[in-house]
């Protein structure tokens, strides 16, 4: 009996302390969810200073996370393991996330510099009257490029020049089912958002015949491989080819009169945030004109905000590569949400594009 007694008393010691445990945790989540910010970000898409100075400014804790696709991040925001509070999706995946009830409506009143945005960037297709994303930065996909790697004959400036037998092993491609086959497509005068599958059959099979001039399908990477001349050409983002370009002099950036994508990236909150507070603070904070501005000169990428233009170097503004006049952007497409089929349609084509490279 004394050793029943004994287990029984053990017994009870764990389990008031579990309790205990259980609900200091629920405390500091409690507490973790007021003071703490978590943000979920493309890499390399914000200037580490200016978390920083939020900080100092606000007194909260930041955590911020990395995606390297649309698709990624909505995958981790649907499986709810980490609460963001703020996230950087492109217009079609935005569009996709309100339509899976996935967002929180934003409250302008909170917003007061909001003012600042480009009204061509505002109430667009992907989100009517901004009721959930606020535009963060935006850009086009073209080619970078290194003329003193190629030959002197050589000339960039339709899609189709990537085809030059020329080129072989010259070629860096983004690992981006869209990007690849919308390039093909634009190279047939088809729309980027074309579900037609002889179209899109068509593109896959132009690609194939491209696969000698390709050296490799990567990320990031491409960047410093780049910069480094690891090859002559990639095909990319603008503000990626704008990064490349200010460490290596010889690249140039051209975007195809075919058209293109023009893209955009906006600032959303997720439904599962846990601080929608501090979540509209960093919002407003990035929409501050000096900070646009500091941010826009350090990632490459063009800033919707019209008062940050002011404060930026006028070489920068100027150059019509990355901020391209109407009449360009005219005979650029923003990417539509195609929906599953379809998006798993192009996901397929590209796959068997890469294994036709093996």
């Amino acid at each position: 009996m004394k050793a029943l007694f004994q287990t029984l008393v053990v017994v009870l010691i764990l389990v008031v302390g579990l309790f205990f445990v259980n609900h200091r945790l629920n405390v500091s989540e409690g507490f973790s969810g007021s003071d703490t910010l978590t943000i979920y970000n493309w890499g390399d898409y914000l200037d580490p200073d200016l978390l920083a100075k939020f900080k100092e400014e606000t007194g909260l804790t930041v955590v911020y996370e990395t995606f390297d696709s649309n698709e990624a991040m909505l995958v981790k925001i649907e499986q709810g393991g980490t609460n963001y509070d703020i996230a950087v999706p492109s217009e079609y995946m935005i569009n996709k996330m309100i339509e899976e009830d996935l967002l929180l409506p934003l409250d302008h009143n909170k917003l007061p510099n909001l003012k600042h945005i480009d009204p061509r960037f505002m109430d667009l297709v992907f989100d009517p009257g901004n009721q959930y994303s606020i535009p963060y930065f935006w850009g086009t996909v073209g080619i970078v490029y290194n003329s003193e790697l190629l030959d002197e004959n050589i000339v960039l400036e339709h899609w189709d020049d990537l085809w030059n037998p020329k080129l072989e092993n010259e070629i860096f491609l983004v690992d981006s089912a869209r990007e690849v086959l919308g390039f093909s497509l634009n190279s047939l005068h088809h729309s980027l958002n074309t579900t037609d599958k002889e179209k899109l059959i068509a593109a896959k099979e132009k690609l194939d015949l491209l696969t000698p001039n390709i050296k490799a399908i990567i990320g990031d990477e491409m960047k410093l491989l780049m910069v480094n001349n690891e090859a002559g050409i990639g095909v990319t983002w603008s503000g990626d080819a704008a990064e490349m370009m200010w460490d290596n002099e010889a690249l140039d950036y051209v975007l195809p009169p075919e058209g293109s994508n023009i893209f955009f990236d906006n600032m959303v909150i997720p439904k599962t945030a846990k601080n929608v507070e501090a979540a509209h603070q960093f919002i407003d904070f990035m929409l501050r004109p000096e900070n646009a501005a500091q941010n826009a000169e350090y990632i490459g990428y063009s800033t919707p905000n019209l008062s940050a233009l002011e404060l930026m170097d006028p070489e920068i503004v100027n150059d019509e590569r990355f901020y391209p006049p109407d009449a360009v952007v005219e005979r650029l497409e923003v990417y539509e949400n195609l929906g599953k089929r379809n998006l798993a349609y192009y996901n397929e084509l590209f796959l068997e594009f890469k294994m036709h490279r093996k």
